[in-house]
């Protein structure tokens, strides 16, 4: 039996299917100032296989072109680099000891699941990939080197969304998905087969295929400089991006780049319309905006009779319909005794966000309240901080609880002297990242009395709030019978109100399913940043019928209610004392 190569990767060339995705790997290839690849997609859809593959068509001045893992739980000394401390203590020499970053020159950089990477560490992997840089100013050198790489980066959807900051740095993006024919099915089956009985020979097979795709990425590389654009093709660019909503010129800039390196690809001078309609959606898949959601008034809005968002400059004190709406009146009898069900028969609705008066005043209280388990906590550190008679229990300011040594500045500091006489410490982390999940209630019922509008109104407050501390915002929506992310984890935007304008209601309260995807969600932010601080606000009516037992979403919880009937008929105090969260009634803040 052949020897078998463990190590073998599956040739490129020989992977079936993907069409799309191979044309933005070579396009990458053929020119590296596209700015990387992201691809999207499920579980066997061929992502890490082809990423792998890349490396053995790419024309690089090493004899082997290098393939670079990064994995989640990388740290920043051994991506960028850092003091080769063994070197210092032997030689007595300052040394830099090369990272993944060196590595990886003139090869791929992979990065899986890198929606669950570490959101600064990805930040500088992207600054890095644009300049072709690496420099390093830390730990008492100063220290650069060349880094160009392809980057790749894969996720799967179903685990959590990219920052779209970080979507927009790549320069293209790929969305895969199962489909596949029969016959297709037959031949990837067959195709692994004999890659897996003898890679070598299999691989053999695919030679002659792997050097020609080498040999003309190479000579499409050499011809980039020498093609012309036309002024027409670049009206054409800009006219497809403004279309699709993009923001900033990055999506121009990479369009032109793409269709560049496409018409590199077909040996020709001069840029073609075809090439640009070759590349729109790779270049746009991930910039595309819904226009119709950024506007200050939703199409075919619905607003409710006499209803004027307060504070506004149309707002008139004095007009007869500015006063119709009285905040401390309760609803009608009539609005109370009105069904649930009539409301889920109606179409989805707008309501504008009122902006609530006295707001800081209103959401101090909110934005202070602790649920039942975080007072528990409290008190469990106080009675452990008496029982051991100091303060290292009670993690006050100044205790060097948990802090590691910084080897690097102790042996900088004394560097003939070992084991040293004073350590080093590395400083106290001085603040926690911290994100503020709010799960707005979506369905008709909350269109009852406005409180729906007011909702909105609360939330914008708090998005104000975080926005002030720069801290991050994430936004679910769960109504019209289904959850919805209406603004991923980011840090709070400055202006929210035309987002909140935006959403309607109608439909029935899926509550339970939204409190699962929280959680779901929550989980992989933590597997990527374990300090994260998630504080979440509930805000419903608690008209639902669904059961919360099981449910904990572990960090701050707080119920808002928002059902404004004298008589009340949902269930936001039951749910809260469920799920171990506190309670905060909107309706009285008023």
């Amino acid at each position: 039996m052949a020897d078998i190569n463990i190590h073998q990767q599956f040739p490129f060339s020989a992977v079936t299917g993907q069409v799309e995705f191979k044309k933005a790997l070579i396009l990458v290839a053929i020119n590296p100032a596209i700015g990387g690849v992201l691809i999207s997609g499920p579980r066997g859809s061929a992502k890490s296989t082809l990423a792998r593959g890349l490396s053995d068509i790419l024309p690089t001045s090493k004899s082997e072109a290098a393939f670079v893992n990064l994995p989640l739980g990388a740290s920043e000394d051994r991506v960028l680099g850092t003091l080769d401390l063994q070197r210092v203590l032997n030689e007595k020499q300052v040394s830099f000891k090369e990272g993944l970053l060196a590595k990886a020159h003139e090869g791929v950089l992979y990065v899986d699941e890198v929606n669950l990477l570490n959101d600064a560490l990805v930040d500088i992997l992207l600054d890095v990939a644009a300049s072709g840089i690496n420099r390093i100013e830390r730990d008492g050198i100063s220290h650069e080197h060349p880094s160009k790489f392809m980057l790749l980066g894969t996720m799967n959807p179903d685990e959590g969304e990219l920052r779209p900051q970080l979507q927009d740095r790549f320069g293209l993006a790929v969305e895969l998905n199962n489909e596949l024919s029969i016959q297709q099915r037959v031949e990837i089956v067959e195709r692994r087969e004999a890659f897996d009985t003898n890679n070598q020979a299999f691989t053999e097979q695919c030679l002659d295929e792997q050097q020609s795709l080498k040999k003309q990425i190479t000579e499409a590389k050499k011809k980039l400089l020498s093609i012309s654009c036309a002024p027409h093709i670049r009206i054409e660019i800009a006219k497809r991006c403004h279309e699709g909503g993009v923001d900033g010129l990055r999506g121009d800039i990479v369009m032109y780049r793409a269709a560049l390196a496409h018409c590199a690809w077909a040996q020709r001078s001069t840029i073609e319309i075809e090439d640009v309609e070759a590349v729109q959606d790779l270049v746009l898949n991930h910039r595309r905006k819904n226009l119709g959601n950024n506007s200050g008034t939703p199409p075919n809005e619905q607003v409710p009779p006499n209803f004027q968002r307060p504070n506004s400059p149309s707002s008139n004190v004095n007009s007869p319909s500015a006063n119709t709406t009285n905040k401390s009146e309760p609803e009608s009898d009539e609005t109370e005794q009105a069904d649930a069900g009539s409301w889920g028969s109606m179409a989805p609705q707008f309501q504008l966000t009122e902006r609530l008066s006295n707001a800081p005043a209103i959401i101090q209280p909110l934005l202070k309240s602790k649920s039942p388990a975080d007072h528990m906590l409290s008190h469990l550190n106080s009675i452990m901080s008496k029982i051991k008679g100091n303060t290292s229990a009670g993690f006050k300011k100044g205790e060097r609880h948990n802090l590691k040594p910084s080897w690097f500045k102790t042996v900088l500091d004394s560097p003939f002297q070992w084991p040293p006489e004073k350590i080093s410490w590395q400083k106290k982390q001085q603040g926690l990242d911290r994100v503020h999940l709010i799960l707005i209630d979506t369905s008709a019922s909350t269109l009852s009395g406005n409180q729906f509008s007011k909702a909105k109104g609360l939330i914008l407050e708090v998005a104000k709030q975080a926005y002030l501390k720069r801290e991050q915002l994430a936004i679910i929506e769960f109504g019209n019978d289904q959850v919805t992310e209406v603004i991923p984890k980011l840090q709070a935007p400055k202006d929210i109100e035309s987002i909140l304008d935006g959403l309607s209601a109608g439909g029935g309260t899926p509550l339970r399913q939204a409190l699962e995807v929280t959680q779901s969600i929550i989980k992989k932010w933590k597997q990527s940043q374990p300090n994260l601080l998630v504080r979440n606000y509930l805000v419903t009516d608690g008209r639902t019928t669904d059961s919360m037992q099981g449910i904990n979403l572990l960090d701050e919880t707080v119920v808002v209610d928002i059902e404004r009937s004298s008589v009340k008929r949902g269930r936001s105090q039951q749910i809260a004392d469920t799920i171990n969260a506190g309670y905060f009634n909107l309706a009285q803040a008023f």
